[in-house]
């Protein structure tokens, strides 16, 4: 199937935007138009799809309440409906597995996989995974390396949750949202909690399992919330060249100048800072100290921060470098986050004014998200 975008400016790599017919034919980027349809994208700008390395707004089609699941199919068409909808194109579902029952369970990982598999050749988005590995779950270790091992693993990231939540228990509100999520009592998820940190003596030898599974299936690994240049250099030498969510600036500026990846939220962009009184992503971007923004937990947010950040300073282009063309260098994906030939047809329509929106997705090669306005315009 051919596609040809005509009339837009398009955000080319060594050029930003230009005016530029875009065409494509068997889901790839092509120089030359073969016929087929036409995308009329005047007065748009057509920019590559976005690349999104950690997202779990899908927990919130699994379970939508505390304790209220829904079938996976279900969930993951409606998720994959507002991906492409938010023009991205590619999505690494941070998917955490837990020593918790419930949402972040083995059992619900299990039924995650299953579902992708099985709807992989109806999907336009290409989704993936990106397994947020709890330090302390050591009875599920052995189901994460067999994921690992057969390929159901795009993207390890180092988690460790369970310290602060021994800290956090004794909270009424603390405890109530942790045993809602599991679908608990707040007296069993403690005893839980209780039992699962008593064997801190054997997360090393773990963690060392994982890391070598990882890295033997040659995945990119990143380390999350790192709360130091210390605890940032321990994972560097561990191969984990991707720092999610640093805790500070110093933090940030250690690993950048190590040439590590450094990513960040773009909620806290749209929101104005942090919402955990972290570092703000907009003054780590403008400082050189964050390479990437992700949807974190609310998929609309990654276009509306780029153009805020490009309205700041440098223009679109480099900004949307932090949601396309870098995401996709950091996770190893040299087929997509530019706009070239014999790259993925992965585009976003975009009408700039008053307000970014996204007209159509093209999601290789292949017409995925389309508003009124990009149906009248498709011929």
């Amino acid at each position: 199937m051919s596609l040809s975008i005509t009339g837009g400016e398009a955000l080319l790599p060594e050029r930003g935007l230009t005016p530029a017919d875009i065409h494509t034919d068997g889901g790839l980027i092509v120089e030359k138009g073969a016929g087929g349809r036409r995308l009329d994208a005047s007065g748009l700008l057509v920019l590559p799809g976005i690349v999104d390395l950690h997202g779990d707004a899908f927990e919130r089609q699994i379970q939508p309440r505390p304790g209220v699941a829904f079938p996976m199919d279900l969930a993951l068409a409606e998720t994959e409906a507002q991906l492409l909808a938010n023009g991205i194109t590619t999505a690494f579902h941070g998917v955490t597995l837990s020593w918790e029952h419930g949402l972040r369970s083995k059992e619900t990982w299990a039924l995650l996989l299953a579902a992708l598999a099985a709807n992989r050749p109806r999907q336009m988005c290409d989704m993936r995974i990106h397994l947020r590995w709890e330090a302390y779950n050591l009875d599920a270790l052995d189901l994460a390396i067999a994921a690992i091992d057969a390929g159901e693993v795009h993207l390890l990231a180092f988690n460790d949750h369970t310290p602060g939540m021994v800290r956090k228990i004794a909270d009424p509100a603390a405890a109530a949202k942790y045993s809602e999520r599991a679908g608990m009592t707040p007296d069993a998820f403690q005893a839980l909690l209780a039992g699962v940190a008593a064997r801190v003596s054997e997360v090393p030898a773990a963690h060392a399992r994982i890391t070598a599974a990882a890295r033997a299936a040659g995945l990119p690994i990143a380390s999350h919330d790192d709360p130091s240049v210390e605890k940032r250099a321990e994972f560097r030498a561990e191969g984990a060249r991707i720092s999610d969510f640093p805790m500070n600036e110093p933090t940030a500026r250690a690993a950048t100048e190590a040439g590590d990846w450094v990513v960040m939220g773009s909620p806290n962009v749209v929101r104005g800072g942090s919402h955990m009184g972290w570092a703000s992503a907009a003054t780590m971007v403008e400082a050189g100290l964050c390479h990437i923004l992700t949807s974190d937990y609310f998929y609309p947010a990654l276009l509306q921060a780029a153009f805020i950040l490009a309205e700041r300073s440098d223009g679109l282009g480099k900004r949307w470098d932090l949601i396309s063309a870098n995401p996709a260098a950091a996770a190893g994906l040299t087929d997509r986050g530019h706009i070239a030939p014999g790259l993925r047809a992965d585009l976003v329509l975009v009408a700039a004014t008053p307000a970014p929106r996204i007209v159509a997705t093209i999601a290789g090669g292949r017409v995925a998200h389309l508003t009124a306005e990009g149906a009248a315009r498709l011929h």
